[in-house]
């Protein structure tokens, strides 16, 4: 792609695709179901529809609600790929998903941004994830101005997304998907949630792109008449089915010639939407539908002639299941290499974590608070022959506290990194992997110096032996612990809404503190069920804990009682079937446990991606 920037010509960038061939999209027999459940059957959401959109207009999709707009929308941009049956072409041509999606993107309804980012820095990660490399820095900043200059956001770049005003969100969206100037352009109710001055703005400026050259396809419920009129093509839809396509102009004469009048000083509009919601009766769909064949009669498009597909080949495949096509989404479909998307992804990420209070500055306060609690209630049990069962007691806490806060944390904050991961994943920003490194990378800092604190402040506020040797093995264990737990957050979070895994998370943790050892000893769990301390990674870490304090042949404990009935720490030991020179076993396996569950959690993610699709 020719980069050409003359930053004293505004527009410059955007009309830099001259050199590549227009997008005209049109489909037949489009049909999509979806699934309702277990022995429930299906429900068929679209009805073999058929239309075309061709480029250089802004193409509205009309219809109430669960007309199928959406679904129409997630269909052409190649977002859904299950349940599609029919044909959709490119320039007359069968669609390429992989090539599509290179020339496409695709903005959904709701504002998917990175609320602790600017304007600025936004764009910036935008340019530089989905810019090659052979554009330099000064044609990037070139191109930033130029797209925020067009969007009048330029006012506005120091200002952080979240603190945006609805407009400005939307327009912010508009200016990241434009960074690398794509042909066909689909946003799912662009207008949702503003005013009419910000929606006639928001549509005004789409116009202005599709004349540009671009097809954009939007969805939108309800417009007013002056800004139904600033639409090029109306396509509306009432229970999966088209009930009219063409120019926004030829509406009222449509409906004249099915003897349905538009009644007069009455917006076109309202009075399509009350049609298809059947307030005049159900038989006036029906006729809508026949009226324009479902899609498939161009009668009343701009130039009134009645256009059918070029493409001779498409008789016969009419029928043609769209899955064999649109499953083509191997490869790699970003512009970048994965290391740049990983450096990209670290930069922004460090960004956000410096600015996040809850992932930094709140989780620190908690440890050392936790910390401090903990060793005062259990403040010098370490090395008193009488408080050995306590100072184990105080062990387990310092497990169940590692698991619960990381895990929790981690479980509430992912989900909501879900619907920005889907949006830029889909729309070509990076690979999953790419995104699943840094996301493990950006939290080890944070993860360790949390967990390097806690263990410091209750590793002298309890007692314990002061010998760094012991110590280093504490807070081996202690950070092993803490690299699983986010790990298990990951699998969770992957799958479950942040309500549904706030329950399954500390769920999951009763079988493994069933297994642990504490509580019920190692010795006395039933044979039948041994195989559980086999796959808890808390018997691991107990264990391992129990060696660095009480192992390496620690000499006979301070007793200050008549009796101490484990001041031998070897006794000790052997009453919870625990041995000392365990400790290099339990680290081979919490660490073999890490590794299976960072790869789980990789593969239920790009699971819960492509599940979503």
């Amino acid at each position: 792609m020719e980069l050409e920037l003359r930053s004293t010509s505004a527009g410059t960038y955007f009309s830099r695709h001259s050199t590549r061939e227009p997008v005209e999209l049109s489909f037949d027999n489009l049909t999509y179901s979806v699934s309702q459940g277990f022995r429930k059957g299906s429900k068929t959401i679209l009805h073999n529809i058929g239309g075309r959109f061709e480029s250089g207009q802004i193409i509205a999709i009309m219809g109430p609600s669960g007309a199928g707009k959406s679904s129409l929308l997630d269909l052409l941009s190649g977002y859904r790929i299950s349940g599609v049956a029919g044909s959709v072409y490119v320039n007359d041509k069968f669609r390429d998903l992989d090539e599509f999606r290179r020339l496409s993107c695709y903005i959904q309804q709701d504002d998917r941004l990175q609320p602790l980012l600017t304007i600025d820095e936004n764009m910036w990660a935008a340019a530089d994830l989905k810019l090659p490399s052979s554009v330099t820095t000064k044609e990037k900043r070139a191109i930033i101005d130029e797209i925020l200059e067009t969007l009048k956001l330029s006012g506005s770049r120091k200002t952080r997304a979240g603190q945006l005003s609805g407009g400005q969100k939307k327009r912010l969206s508009i200016a990241l998907e434009l960074v690398n100037n794509p042909l066909v352009m689909f946003l799912d109710e662009p207008t949702t949630g503003l005013d009419s001055s910000s929606c006639m703005q928001c549509v005004t400026l789409l116009k202005e792109l599709a004349s540009q050259g671009r097809t954009i396809v939007c969805t939108i419920h309800q417009p007013s008449a002056s800004l139904f009129m600033k639409f090029d093509h109306v396509y509306v839809l009432a229970g999966g089915r088209c009930l009219y396509q063409g120019s926004s102009s030829n509406l009222v004469p449509y409906l004249s010639d099915l003897s349905l009048p538009c009644p007069t000083y009455h917006n076109p509009a309202d009075y399509i939407i009350e049609l298809a919601c059947g307030e005049h009766g159900e038989d006036k769909i029906d006729k809508l539908v026949d009226g324009t064949e479902n899609g498939k009669c161009y009668k009343w498009f701009t130039n009134g002639e009645v256009l059918k597909y070029k493409n001779n080949a498409a008789a016969d495949v009419t029928s043609m299941p769209c899955l064999p096509i649109m499953k083509k989404c191997g490869g790699s479909l970003q512009v970048t290499s994965q290391w740049n998307q990983v450096c990209v992804l670290l930069r922004r990420g460090f960004i956000k974590m410096k600015r996040d209070q809850t992932l930094t500055h709140m989780r620190f306060m908690v440890n050392v608070l936790t910390g401090m609690m903990l060793g005062s209630l259990f403040f010098q049990t370490g090395n008193k022959g009488e408080r050995v069962l306590d100072n184990f007691n105080l062990l387990f806490s310092i497990l169940i506290h590692h698991t619960m806060t990381t895990k929790v944390l981690t479980i509430l904050t992912f989900p909501m990194e879900m619907s920005i991961l889907n949006k830029e994943y889909f729309n070509r920003w990076y690979s999953l992997k790419s995104y699943y490194i840094a996301t493990n990378i950006l939290d080890i800092p944070v993860l360790t110096i949390c967990a390097i604190t806690f263990s410091a402040i209750i590793y002298a506020m309890s007692g314990q032996p002061l010998d760094w040797t012991r110590f280093s093995m504490f807070t081996g264990i202690s950070l092993l612990v803490v690299y699983i737990s986010q790990s298990l957050g990951f699998m969770v979070g992957s799958i479950f809404n942040v309500v549904n895994g706030t329950f399954v998370g500390p769920t999951m943790l009763v079988p493994m503190m069933m297994f642990s050892g504490f509580g019920v000893s190692l010795r006395d769990i039933p044979d039948y069920m041994k195989w559980g301390t086999n796959l808890s990674y808390l018997r691991y870490s107990l264990e391992g804990y129990v060696a660095a304090i009480y192992g390496l042949d620690r000499p006979i404990l301070p007793c200050s009682s008549y009796y101490c009935h484990y001041k031998y720490p070897k006794k000790f030991m052997s009453e919870v079937a625990m041995n000392g020179d365990q400790f290099w076993m339990d680290v081979y396996a919490l660490l073999f446990t890490l590794f299976l569950t960072r790869l789980a959690a990789y593969i239920l993610l790009r699971w819960r991606i492509r599940a979503m699709r």
